[in-house]
């Protein structure tokens, strides 16, 4: 049932770095930003408090046909930059917007970047300035899922929100398979068992130690992220 009032504090919005490339697959649009910042701004007003993992996969992925042939620390060092590029576009976007935001880095770039420090990152967040956690766990060999579900815990958060283009979490792509259909509810272990593109399995792994639930949303829908925040029942949740 929904309520007036939100029915999480704290939250870590996941969102691909795909998801800001729009249509074009490639690079940032600037209507999708504005779209972000939309929604982000809708539950800032509540006195929600946000922070925010970007993937780099618009720019540069590790694991892409394009660094195959590369070693694979130089690549996902390569794709940990483009988290970065990212996070300076949407803090950008939040800051012409007047919605207050830091860039907390995993790796010092001090010039434009803060590094991440966990009691700063939390204090940030409850002066309700919005944290973009940028370069990842500061690691190869580990995704933005993962690192979006790290974060998550050493904040608090309520609970994680990962942003996609389509409803919920399905058994199989919906956009190649017109009989998919979609879940409203998993626990970790039935996403693990079944094998569903959601998270990789040290994300749930990591989620379900912590008990942290996670909702998968279609972000492009208009106050999806409102809805959710107020109690409604949008997408497919995943928990104990």
């Amino acid at each position: 049932m929904a309520v007036s009032s939100p029915v999480y504090k704290r939250i870590l919005l996941k969102l691909s770095g795909e998801s800001l490339a729009g249509k074009e697959k490639y690079g940032l649009q600037s209507s999708v930003l504005e779209h972000l910042v939309s929604e982000i701004k809708k539950i800032t007003e509540m006195g929600v408090e946000v922070g925010i993992v970007i993937g780099g996969g618009n720019i540069f992925r590790g694991l892409s046909d394009n660094a195959r042939a590369m070693d694979r620390v130089t690549a996902d060092h390569m794709g940990m930059l483009a988290t970065v590029i990212n996070g300076l576009a949407i803090q950008d976007a939040l800051e012409r917007n007047g919605i207050p935001s830091r860039i907390m880095s995993a790796i010092a770039m001090q010039e434009f970047t803060e590094p991440f420090i966990r009691r700063r990152a939390i204090r940030h967040l409850q002066k309700k300035r919005v944290v973009i956690f940028a370069a990842g766990t500061g690691n190869p060999y580990f995704t933005t899922d993962t690192a979006a579900v790290l974060r998550a815990v050493e904040v608090k958060a309520d609970i994680i929100l990962k942003g996609t283009r389509v409803d919920g979490i399905y058994n199989a792509d919906p956009e190649k398979f017109e009989d998919a259909f979609m879940f409203e509810s998993l626990t970790y272990m039935d996403v693990v068992k079944k094998g569903l593109k959601v998270m990789d399995t040290t994300a749930i792994t990591l989620s379900m130690d912590n008990k942290l639930p996670i909702i998968v949303f279609n972000f492009d829908k208009p106050d999806n992220l409102k809805k959710i925040i107020l109690g409604e029942t949008v997408g497919t949740k995943v928990q104990g």
